[in-house]
């Protein structure tokens, strides 16, 4: 398992896994309200983060959009792609686009 240097979040954001199953619906409320993660723990080390659906996907959105940034910028390193005005020339030509 990997390791992780505390704190992963916030320190009032870690609970144990026993308090989670016990109060499971004042954690999704929260966890809903806050957009903010919770870290559960056993035996006083962090075992999972759970996250409400929408905050996740949200972050899984953002990663996507830095992922492909990251690959263009790798792209435009190795000399592919084409200029903008290049590109601004054939958009306007299949969009039949007059200046």
């Amino acid at each position: 398992m990997a390791q992780f240097n505390w704190p992963l979040t916030r320190t009032d954001s870690i609970y144990s896994l026993t308090d989670f199953q016990r109060n499971a619906r004042t954690h999704l409320d929260r966890l809903k309200q806050s957009g903010q993660p919770e870290v559960l723990t056993v035996n006083s080390q962090a075992e999972i983060v759970v996250q409400d659906a929408t905050t996740y996907q949200a972050m899984i959105d953002k990663l996507e959009a830095i992922d492909g940034i990251r690959k263009g910028l790798e792209s435009m390193k190795l000399g592919k792609g084409r200029n903008i005005k290049a590109f601004f020339e054939e958009f306007e030509r299949i969009h039949a686009i007059e200046r």
